[in-house]
């Protein structure tokens, strides 16, 4: 059998094995509800006051850029999984004992997830004739107009994301919650050169070509110079993206994008990059050797000598043996005193474990941020300071309600009586206790100011931020769902001071506490459920 036939059938067999898994369903629920934002116009490409009429063209055009946009933000997260899924399961093991060499394994990965992420996009192009039946503006279907910008612009992008997912799974460093973080930024870094491109040329250069990922500068170049024609008082001014805060009042008829020699080879290099990165991964990957990874050995050590932590929560939670009931008051009283203890104690060794596995450096920047809150003016501890105190935890976060299904310890920790209210709390109240931490020096200068409407915004914040982390950690298993979702949150929201997104509330304008005090209680609530669900039926 041939190398290539071996690179299928592992694909293949690696492809075959995600669609069996319920996440591939949620994939498939995401590219359907992408979909149907298109359809209500919840996404929105707009161009001064003027969008498209929705013909094959314009649609197709649309969901090209959803596909380079949104699905290689979410994407990622979704396929960055497979080399892990192979160490947990013990696969990895037995492929590393063949002579399967290591840019082998790395690009049938690679390709792998691309075959998901195509998925999506052959999803999202199905959608398009749709829409376009449905919308009913133009319903004649013209194939090659509505399928060219979907595949020559959407495949490249998830090409490229689906070779850096195993980049990242190769590095020791950003194998975890770092590079999902990092992820974020960097693809924010992407979207920001090719909107920086968008110049109106028809005709970018192949050094542009190469830099626009996305396409959006190719597309926007080509419409507006189609649109000058129409009407030269047009003016630059674009946008593209969820929501239609600035709803368009005309349309134009857009023929779709010119595909030009130079615009191919720009895509086509795109998929050039795609197999470099795959093949880079191979450099840094460690073939399941455990002896290449002293690092992660070295913390596993030291986090086997933590077990007054680790004593200090199981105590708590292993079923006392029977005894005689009290039925004087005074032993009765003690009784429960000993209860309110033992879950204090539960909480404390919670908070410990947050912490546990990281340097001193951490604690350092985090006392740093907490003098800024402290003695920076309130305007610019609120908008800037805090900002960056409730994004240094996140990777402390994302551990609430995960341990269980990472370290398989939920059998043992749910079997004892009232388990599952009484850990929870415990665990929502350390995430809590971190976040006024490390934003705690705000809040004693408006409490000192004696702003309560500023304090009530910062409270709710610090109640909301764990709540999130609870009922994300609680139903995926998994530390990714928070880490990317309140990374883009963050970035949208706060750091922007979007008012129906500002969680932290950052300035008074943005300020919306009530909402988020509300959406704390039915996080939690909604994590007490899902846990006591699975473990009644578990």
């Amino acid at each position: 059998m041939n190398r290539s036939r071996i690179l299928y059938h592992m694909v293949r067999a690696d492809f075959l094995e995600r669609v069996r898994r319920y996440s591939f369903l949620l994939t498939m629920g995401f590219a359907i509800y992408l979909g149907y934002a298109v359809y209500a116009r919840q996404v929105t490409l707009r161009l001064d006051d003027y969008r498209g009429v929705d013909n094959s063209a314009w649609l197709g055009t649309v969901i090209g850029l959803i596909a380079t946009v949104w699905v290689s933000l979410i994407g990622f997260y979704i396929v960055k999984n497979s080399i892990q899924r192979d160490r947990q399961t013990r696969v990895g093991q037995i492929l590393a004992a063949t002579p399967m060499n290591k840019s082998f394994y790395t690009l049938g990965k690679a390709l792998s997830n691309f075959a998901v992420l195509a998925v999506m996009v052959l999803i999202l192009a199905l959608a398009a004739v749709f829409i376009q039946i449905l919308r009913g503006e133009d319903t004649q279907i013209a194939l090659g107009a509505l399928l060219s910008p979907i595949l020559l612009l959407g495949l490249p992008a998830v090409a490229v994301v689906a070779a850096l997912a195993v980049l990242f799974e190769s590095l020791p460093v950003l194998r975890g919650g770092v590079g999902n973080v990092f992820y974020f930024f960097f693809w924010t870094g992407l979207i920001s050169i090719s909107v920086t491109l968008v110049t109106g040329t028809q005709q970018p250069t192949g050094l542009h070509a190469l830099q626009d990922f996305t396409g959006i500068a190719v597309v926007m170049g080509q419409m507006q110079t189609q649109l000058r024609q129409l009407d030269p008082q047009v003016s630059n001014a674009a946008s593209f993206g969820f929501g239609n805060f600035h709803a368009t009042t005309k349309t134009f008829l857009w023929t779709g994008i010119h595909w030009t020699p130079a615009l191919l080879f720009g895509r086509a290099l795109w998929l050039a990059v795609a197999g470099a990165l795959a093949l880079l991964a191979a450099v840094f990957f460690d073939r399941f050797d455990p002896a290449r990874n002293g690092l992660r050995l070295g913390r596993k050590q030291k986090e086997a000598g933590n077990t007054d932590v680790l004593d200090a929560r199981f105590s708590v939670v292993v079923p006392a043996l029977p005894s005689v009931s009290h039925l004087t008051p005074l032993l009765r009283d003690a009784s429960n005193r000993q209860t309110r203890t033992r879950f204090f104690s539960l909480i404390v060794a919670e908070f410990r474990l947050l912490f546990r596995g990281h340097g001193w450096w951490w604690y350092a920047a985090a006392a740093g941020l907490f003098l800024g809150c402290l003695l920076s003016p309130i305007d610019a501890a609120r908008s800037g300071v805090l900002v960056a105190a409730w994004i240094w935890p996140v990777l402390f976060w994302s551990q609430m309600g995960t341990r269980e299904e990472s370290f398989s310890t939920g059998s043992l920790i749910f079997s004892a009586p009232r388990a599952v209210p009484r850990q929870l709390l415990a665990m929502y109240a350390a995430g809590a206790l971190l976040a006024a931490l490390t934003g705690g020096g705000l809040a004693l200068r408006l409490l000192f100011a004696g702003n309560l409407s500023a304090l009530a915004a910062w409270g709710a914040g610090v109640l909301f931020i764990p709540a999130m982390a609870l009922a994300l950690g609680v139903t995926t298993g998994s530390r990714k769902p928070f880490e990317a979702l309140y990374t883009a949150w963050w970035y949208v929201g706060p750091l922007h001071h979007i008012r129906q997104l500002d969680f932290m509330g950052t300035t008074a304008e943005s300020s919306t506490p009530v909402g988020y005090f509300a959406a704390a209680v039915l996080l939690v609530l909604a994590a007490y459920a899902w846990r006591s669900v699975r473990r009644a039926y578990a």
